[in-house]
């Protein structure tokens, strides 16, 4: 569905029902909640707090919410740093530039099973609101190395939960909409959904937390992986997508 990622497919779908988005108020979920309004009927935000090292995004995330009047709960996850190693949370002292201590193939910043659980939350948040789909803004093309941003994972979640909610493969839909786009068709979405300027203002991204710089493509600090991500996607954005 999402695979290639085609723009104007992409505005032209429609979903009967609601969904419920894993949103951090980061430049993926925000983007994705822009798309949300303007695909469901119903979209509500899920927000996690646990213990990361850049909760600014949860009050950036709550001010995204009110402005574009969509109803938020954000969840309290603080265990998983006692439970758990990632240069993510408050407490580390990791370089975000290490390697992960626990396996030298992942980046410092990621967190074990962090997605699985986001998910899990999100499909029994939509069981009991009665929503058909969770949405989540991981993607394959730009990611930092994270094994659960890839579509098998997100297929075998579906189905696992699925199995377990409803005793059969088919229920609630997960979909990954930015699976397959770029950071720069990302800010080429925002533009043509009319937010680009509240991305680029509102959503945070930085894994520092640095809300104080405001650089062309948004706020951070300009060193750390995800903001190289973001400072990479915008310059390749303003090269092939930007409208005057």
């Amino acid at each position: 569905m999402f695979n290639p990622f085609d723009l104007a497919d992409f505005l032209a779908m429609r979903f009967e029902g609601s969904c419920v988005l894993c949103f951090s108020g980061g430049q993926d979920s925000t983007t994705l909640a822009l798309w949300g309004k303007h695909a469901f009927g119903q979209v509500y935000l899920l927000g996690f707090d646990y213990a990361q090292k850049h909760a600014i995004e949860l009050e950036q995330a709550q001010k995204i919410a009110q402005l574009l009047h969509l109803p938020y709960a954000c969840l309290s996850l603080d265990f998983l740093a006692s439970i758990s190693a990632s240069a993510l949370f408050t407490h580390s002292t990791e370089s975000m530039q290490a390697s992960h201590p626990r396996n030298p193939n992942l980046p410092a910043s990621f967190v074990p099973d962090r997605n699985a659980l986001f998910l899990t939350l999100a499909h029994a948040y939509a069981f009991n609101l009665g929503a058909d789909f969770v949405l989540v803004g991981v993607s394959q093309q730009d990611y930092s190395g994270y094994f659960d941003c890839r579509e098998v994972f997100i297929a075998s979640m579906e189905e696992s939960l699925n199995l377990g909610a409803f005793g059969s493969k088919e229920g609630i839909s997960i979909l990954a909409p930015l699976m397959f786009a770029s950071k720069a068709q990302e800010f080429q979405l925002a533009q043509e959904l009319g937010g680009l300027d509240l991305v680029l203002e509102h959503s945070h991204t930085c894994y520092e937390g640095v809300r104080h710089k405001r650089h062309i493509y948004g706020y951070g600090c300009g060193v750390c992986p995800a903001c190289a991500l973001r400072q990479k996607g915008y310059a390749e954005f303003l090269e092939h997508y930007k409208k005057n």
